[in-house]
């Protein structure tokens, strides 16, 4: 069974995910392996912290979607700093012990 993600690590994966240069909201959640409301309340939250920002893209080819998202460089440095702090410690992933 896997364990689930905590908040942080869930914000982690949107963060990655638009980083990767996927911008259109249904294209995150599937990437980030989320459900839309939890998606939703995910990028209201990381928008009222100035990680990313919506944008209208220029060039629409796909007329269902009018609202992208990009990091800021706040987002950015957020990223940074916690691929910064995976390297130091080198994590590795253990097998929950049953007790």
């Amino acid at each position: 069974m896997k364990r689930r993600r905590s908040k942080l690590e869930v914000y982690l994966d949107v963060l990655w995910t638009i980083k990767n240069g996927t911008q259109k909201p249904t294209r995150i959640m599937y990437e980030s392996n989320l459900s839309w409301k939890p998606l939703q309340r995910t990028l209201n939250s990381l928008m009222s912290q100035e990680l990313i920002q919506e944008f209208e893209p220029t060039n629409l080819r796909d007329k269902r979607t009018t609202t992208c998202y990009e990091l800021t460089q706040k987002g950015e440095n957020v990223i940074h700093y916690f691929k910064r702090a995976e390297d130091l410690l080198e994590l590795e992933t253990l097998p929950r012990m049953r007790l």
